[in-house]
């Protein structure tokens, strides 16, 4: 069975003192590992769904072909501009290459 629910706002202070900073070092970098995961998936997603290979769609981005990999690597994650870039490639793709063309 799971783990018992407290009310909503209330912390199992228990296991909270029981936590060390190892602990939280561990989970901030599994939580960061997770993300970047995630980022790389959604790169190589919205690249695939717009058909194109990394180097076009590197080319068509202005974006190097390096940084292309390295995001669906999972080496890195996209952020600022190129995050909202590929937000709108995946919510409307031809308006947004129409847009870079």
């Amino acid at each position: 069975m799971g783990r018992p629910l407290l009310p909503k706002g209330r912390v199992n202070t228990s296991k909270l003192d029981q936590t060390s900073e190892r602990d939280i070092a561990r989970h901030q970098l599994e939580d960061d590992l997770e993300a970047m995961a995630d980022a790389a998936k959604f790169a190589k997603r919205v690249r695939r769904r717009i058909g194109m290979t990394q180097l076009e769609f590197s080319k068509k981005m202005g974006i190097p072909l390096e940084t292309i990999r390295n995001w669906e690597q999972g080496k890195r994650s996209p952020t600022g501009a190129a995050k909202a870039l590929l937000r709108i490639l995946d919510r409307s793709p031809e308006l947004a290459l129409m847009a870079l063309s």
